[in-house]
Order: structure tokens, then C-alpha cells, then sequence
């Protein structure tokens, strides 16, 4: 289940983010990093208990940790380390076919607004370009601030319905299945370029 949580805009598509950026480097993660990540996922989600109807996933479940050292084995799990050595946000993914699939990405409460999150999909859409991959894709909540306003300005752009593929189409019927209709979600992809940066850091 997917749902993006807070990595909150910071600039425009196209453009270097602006405002306050930590002094920390994106890194690919490694096994030892993943214990860590859900309750790094869990903190982050704190932040959806200022929506009624979604104040629900401040407790909820979040990525198993299979889920996470899956994506490591498959190089598609970044980190932001903090200069002290705890994390400060991630992003984990998984690669389908000519895609990556980000399935989650979380930004620790104390770091949002500060640029991780756009550094996060900076890397995930480098490392497409580099693996001449075709597409980044998630899904996310339409309407909440930090999910895909967040990921429009960052250059991902909305999937109609009729546009869906079968495994975009099946990740958003199983999350409906599991409580996330509360309030509407989408698929959202990013067309990964041959050349040139993906999203600005």
C-alpha cells in the first residue's frame, strides 16, 4: 500500500527547490538502514491526523520491512542520512519492466519542508534514466498538500483512468479495498528523459 507521506514542496518543476535544505547526502541504502525505516515511515505519518478522514493512518500499518530490503537488493531504496547519522527521510521502490514504482517515500517530521523529498525523487529519477528505464510511477492521494500537488511540481504528471495500465489499474483497486477511499487517490507518473536532469534537487 502506498501513500506517500510528507515530503513537502519546495520549488517548481524545472527548477533548483528553494528555502532551507538540510546538509545531508541522498545515498543508496543499505541493509542495515532498514529496521529503520518504519518507524521513520510511522513518524512521518503523524502528519495525516490533521485530515478527519485520514487521521486513521497516523497509526496504521506501514511498508512491511520485506518490502524494504526487497528494494534494496534491487538497488532502488535511497536514504537521507542526517549529519549525525540518524535517518531523515526515504524513498523505497521497485522496478516493473520499462518502470520504477516508487511505493513509498517518508520524510521524518522534524526534516519536512527542507528539500529531502524532492531530493529523494531526484535520485529515484536519475537512477531511471541511468537504468534506461521509460517511467518513474506511484500512487498518492489527490488532493493532500504534500502528495500529488507535491509530485506535480515536481514534473510528475496525473494517469487518466483510461490510461491506466493492468499493474497501476490493481495497486489502486487494492488500496481502495483496504480504506484509502476516504479520499480520491491516483496513479501519477514521470516520463524519465534519455537525457538531462530529472526532477531539480
Amino acid at each position: 500500500m502506498a501513500h506517500p507521506h510528507p515530503a513537502r514542496p519546495t520549488g517548481t518543476a524545472g527548477n533548483p527547490a528553494t528555502g532551507a535544505c538540510l546538509p545531508c547526502t541522498i545515498r543508496p541504502a543499505c541493509l542495515a538502514d532498514a529496521p529503520h525505516l518504519p518507524a521513520l515511515e510511522r513518524d512521518a505519518a503523524q502528519a495525516f491526523a490533521s485530515i478527519p478522514e485520514l487521521a486513521w493512518l497516523a497509526g496504521g500499518d506501514v511498508l512491511p520491512l520485506a518490502e524494504h530490503t526487497a528494494s534494496i537488493a534491487a538497488q532502488a531504496c535511497w536514504v537521507a542520512p542526517s549529519a549525525a547519522g540518524p535517518l531523515l527521510g526515504f524513498v523505497t521502490a521497485h522496478p516493473y519492466g520499462q518502470d520504477l514504482h516508487i511505493q513509498e517515500m517518508s520524510v521524518t517530521r522534524a526534516a519536512q519542508g527542507q528539500g529531502l523529498g524532492r531530493r529523494l525523487l531526484h535520485a529515484v529519477c536519475t537512477a531511471a534514466q541511468k537504468r534506461g528505464l521509460q517511467r518513474v510511477t506511484l500512487t498518492t492521494f489527490v488532493n493532500v498538500p504534500w502528495n500529488a500537488p507535491f509530485y506535480a511540481s515536481a514534473g510528475f504528471c496525473h494517469v487518466p483512468d483510461a490510461a491506466l495500465d493492468a499493474r497501476l489499474a490493481s495497486i489502486l483497486a487494492d488500496e481502495h479495498a483496504t480504506g484509502l477511499a476516504a479520499i480520491p487517490r491516483c496513479a501519477m507518473q514521470y516520463a524519465v528523459p534519455a537525457a538531462a536532469e530529472c526532477v531539480s534537487k
